[in-house]
C-alpha cells in the first residue's frame, strides 16, 4: 500500500509540476546566458495534460479508430519485440557474467569492452545492425525487420545484467566458498547452490534496468530502421503533426513510458516469489 501511495503521490507531483510550470512559465522558455534552460510553456510545446487525455479518446483520423486503440496496438507490437530482445540480452548477460566469474582472465580481458560497448551511440549503431542483418537468414526463415530491432534492444539489455550478475556472483563470502570446498563441491555445484542464490538481490535490479533499456532500444531501433507497427514509428508519425495537433504527439510518448513501466512491473512480479523463497531459506538456515 505504501508503494501504491508513493506512486500516486509521484504522479500527482508530476501533474502539479507540469501544470504549475505552464501557469507561471515563460511561453518563450527561460533563457540563461543565451541558453534555454527551461522549455517553452505555450500550448504548442506543453499542452495541458487534460487535452492529452481527451486526445486519447478522439479518432486518430476522421472516421478511424480512437488514438488509445492505435497506441495500444503499437505498444503490443513493441512489447513483443522488447520481450525477445530482453530475453536475448538477459541470456547473453548471464553467460558473460558466469564466464567472467569463472575465469579471471576473461573478466580482465572482456569487462572493459563490455563497458566500452555502451559508449557507442545507438542511433549510429542501429543502421549498421540493419545493414549487417539484411543478408542473414535463420535456416528456412528469412531475417525480419523486427529481429533487427530485437538485436538492438538486446544490445542495451545485456550490459546491466552482465555487470549486476557478476557483482552478485562475486558477493559470496569466503567462508561460504570454503565450506563448499570442504564438502568437495565442484565449481558447478558451488555456482548453483551458493553463488546463484547470493546473486539474486543483484540480479533483479539489473533485470529491471535491462527491461527499461530494452524498451528504449526497441523504440530507437524502430525509428532508425523504419520498422512499422510499433510505438517508435508512431512517435515519428505523430511528431509530423506537432504544430497542428501537439497533444497527439504526447499520446505516443505516454504509450512508450507506460510500456517501460509494464516491463519493469513484470520483472518485479517475478522477483517477489523468488526473493520470498530466498528469505525463507535464510531464516530456516539461521
Amino acid at each position: 500500500m505504501r508503494r501504491l501511495l508513493a506512486a500516486l503521490a509521484g504522479l500527482a507531483g508530476f501533474v502539479l509540476l507540469w501544470e504549475g510550470y505552464k501557469l507561471v512559465g515563460n511561453p518563450e522558455g527561460t533563457v540563461l546566458f543565451g541558453t534555454r534552460v527551461l522549455p517553452r510553456a505555450d500550448d504548442l510545446s506543453m499542452p495541458h495534460l487534460l487535452d492529452v487525455a481527451r486526445r486519447l479518446g478522439r479518432p486518430e483520423l476522421a472516421g478511424g479508430d480512437p488514438v488509445w486503440q492505435v497506441v495500444l496496438r503499437a505498444c503490443v507490437f513493441t512489447l513483443g519485440i522488447t520481450a525477445a530482445g530482453f530475453a536475448l540480452g538477459a541470456v547473453v548477460g548471464l553467460l558473460l557474467a558466469v564466464a567472467m566469474q569463472r575465469f579471471r582472465i576473461v573478466e580482465r580481458g572482456l569487462l572493459p569492452y563490455v563497458i566500452l560497448s555502451q559508449t557507442v551511440p545507438l542511433v549510429a549503431l542501429a543502421p549498421l545492425v540493419a545493414g549487417w542483418s539484411g543478408n542473414l537468414s535463420l535456416g528456412p526463415w528469412p531475417w525480419r525487420d523486427w529481429m533487427t530491432v530485437s538485436v538492438i534492444a538486446a544490445y542495451l539489455a545485456f550490459f546491466p545484467v552482465a555487470v549486476g550478475m557478476l557483482r552478485g556472483l562475486q558477493s559470496t563470502s569466503a567462508a561460504g566458498v570454503e565450506l563448499m570446498r570442504s564438502y568437495a563441491a565442484g565449481w558447478w555445484r558451488t555456482l548453483v547452490l551458493l553463488r546463484l542464490p547470493a546473486a539474486l538481490p543483484y540480479l533483479f535490479p539489473a533485470l529491471r534496468l535491462a527491461g527499461a533499456a530494452a524498451v528504449v532500444g526497441a523504440v530507437v531501433g524502430e525509428i532508425s530502421t523504419g520498422t512499422r507497427g510499433g510505438i517508435g514509428r508512431l512517435v515519428i508519425e505523430y511528431s509530423r503533426e506537432a504544430t497542428s495537433d501537439p497533444a497527439k504527439v504526447y499520446t505516443a510518448m505516454l504509450g512508450a513510458a507506460l510500456l517501460g513501466l509494464l516491463v519493469a512491473a513484470a520483472v518485479s512480479l517475478l522477483e517477489r516469489p523468488l526473493m520470498r523463497h530466498r528469505r525463507h531459506v535464510e531464516v530456516a538456515t539461521l
